[in-house]
């Protein structure tokens, strides 16, 4: 199928792409990497009047280092992140999440603004801006603001973001000290979306407790999810006393929505994300650990 009609813009700066989201309003969209949002419109599934690309855009790409945090512009392709050496020093599971991503084509286009704004449950940038408190800037005709990412991700595909606003960039910190990383998913085949999967981060003190730790859920909720229940249960713990499959039991309490469809029931689901937030636990004090 091929989309409905639509009329092209191309903006010479995000000002211009703000200005024009305020005046095409509902009518309006913007297209980046176009990897989500090409397909649903050949499919149909989605329909606007005005198309606004903004994939050319210098403002919205780039990487930084600033001040113990790592800047990423929403326009920089998920093949860019991947790649980059201050990414794997400093926020290194983004750096391990990125080949999980569909497949090289994707990353290729496909960008982390794109990934992260289209909120898509079991999408892997997502869960790793949860499990790392990752703060997402945005722009509009009003002006710039930051969203904390456990205030970001509101619903199905949705977002705090207003329909105005572009996602200019996303801030990473940097976890310092003895700190690990690790992410697992389980797919039916290399590139699908995952059934589930976690990202988990872990910092550990000289007396070997949690100091602090992040997990980011993904594909078991209807949004993104961060397993605070289990972060909670076992922050100042020796890390020696918590076993990976007490992690992964702890990370599925709350979840009361996990959906359901053909590639698994629920409980299926539930039982495959605790293995993998068990495995991404083990995997990140083991770093931790050897750091």
């Amino acid at each position: 199928m091929k989309p409905a009609q639509f009329d092209y813009h191309r903006p010479d700066s995000v000002a211009e792409a703000a200005q024009m989201l305020t005046e095409f309003g509902d009518d309006g969209k913007l297209l980046g990497g176009g990897q989500s949002l090409v397909p649903m419109l050949s499919m149909r599934l989605a329909f606007f009047d005005h198309l606004i690309d903004i994939s050319r855009l210098a403002e919205l790409k780039g990487i930084e280092a600033r001040d113990g945090e790592i800047w990423i512009g929403g326009g920089t392709t998920h093949a860019a992140v991947g790649t980059d050496e201050r990414v794997r020093a400093g926020v290194p599971l983004l750096t391990r999440a990125t080949p999980l991503i569909g497949h090289f084509q994707i990353r290729s286009r496909g960008t982390i603004g794109g990934s992260i704004a289209h909120a898509d449950p079991a999408a892997e940038y997502p869960a790793v801006a949860l499990a790392l408190d990752a703060t997402m800037e945005t722009v509009s005709t009003s002006g710039r603001r930051e969203i904390a990412a456990d205030e970001f991700f509101s619903g199905v595909w949705e977002t705090a973001m207003a329909p105005d606003e572009i996602l200019a960039g996303v801030r990473f910190p940097v976890w310092s000290g003895r700190v690990g990383f690790g992410v697992e998913e389980f797919a039916r085949r290399h590139g699908d979306f995952a059934i589930a999967g976690a990202a988990a981060a872990v910092e550990l003190d000289d007396d070997d407790r949690v100091r602090r730790s992040g997990i980011g859920l993904l594909g078991l909720s209807a949004t993104p999810r961060r397993a605070s229940a289990a972060e909670a249960a076992i922050a100042g713990r020796k890390v020696g006393e918590v076993t990976a499959e007490e992690i992964g039991e702890l990370a599925m309490s709350g979840l009361d929505d996990i959906p359901a469809d053909l590639h698994g029931s629920a409980d299926y689901r539930r039982r495959v994300g605790a293995a993998m937030a068990a495995q991404a636990w083990r995997a990140a004090v083991k770093e931790a650990f050897d750091a």
